[in-house]
């Protein structure tokens, strides 16, 4: 009955071990790289470049006068921001309002100077946008328009429309640049993208990578503890079976 014990639960562990054992490393390699990354670096904060501030004396038309534009042409009944940007060195509002209080969003850029509302960012725009902002002296490569993403995009749920700029660059850096906001949303490296691909592992969330509280997780937690335990019921029964075959010796 013993011997029987002793083996079922050397199967458990042994197989509990097999089916976890992947994973364990999953896990291993994706903490050595968080652990050992940068995360500035992972951003791109290094490949970003300087934006120079607007003076002080710098003479602003009103938000009001802008508004009272918009509503010429669209109902607006609810602001939730009014923001002073830069696009391509002119200082510009970014104006976030909505009809209804909890839905349809949207966004008008006007000149804060003039106080004249603009379009949203041309594709000749947006690649100057990501050319000054990329510190780096670099061609771009590839030129993406931006209207959907999925869970596993790099750049997913973030401000769309957006174009992708991407440069000729060891780090193969990818500028994206929200056309309706006006200013650069993400800088995505080759450093990030491994971060990307080791957190899906690490989190087990294959879907949008960031529920730490999916049900696949959960269970091989739980199969981890069952695997510890499984090791140390193990332990204890070889210890005390050897014991027990030293004192027959000994007699």
């Amino acid at each position: 009955m013993k011997k029987s014990f002793h083996l079922r639960i050397r199967k458990i562990h042994r197989y509990l071990g097999l089916v976890l054992g992947i994973q364990f490393l999953f896990w291993t390699i994706g903490g050595l790289y968080f652990s050992w990354s940068d995360m500035d670096d992972i951003h791109g904060d290094h490949q970003k470049a300087h934006i120079h501030p607007l003076s002080a004396d710098i003479q602003l038309a009103n938000p009001q006068s802008v508004i009272q534009q918009i509503k010429q042409t669209d109902a607006i009944n609810y602001i939730f921001d009014i923001k002073l940007v830069q696009i391509l060195g002119k200082p510009t509002y970014q104006i976030v309002y909505s009809q209804q209080h909890d839905r349809g969003k949207k966004i008008k850029l006007a000149d804060a100077e003039t106080g004249k509302i603009r379009g949203v960012l041309t594709k000749y725009e947006a690649i100057e946008i990501a050319k000054r902002s990329f510190i780096e002296e670099a061609k771009v490569s590839n030129i993406e328009y931006l209207t959907t993403t999925n869970g596993h995009h790099e750049y997913r749920e973030q401000p769309l429309p957006a174009y992708a700029i991407t440069f000729e660059h060891p780090s193969r850096t990818t500028v994206y640049v929200a056309t309706e906001l006006g200013t650069v949303q993400k800088f995505r490296n080759q450093r990030w993208r491994i971060f990307d691909f080791l957190w899906m592992l690490h989190t087990m969330d294959f879907q949008g990578r960031d529920n730490v509280s999916n049900y696949l997780l959960r269970a091989f937690s739980i199969l981890g503890l069952l695997t510890i335990l499984s090791g140390f019921i193990l332990f204890g029964v070889s210890a005390k079976a050897v014991n027990q075959r030293k004192k027959k010796v000994k007699l």
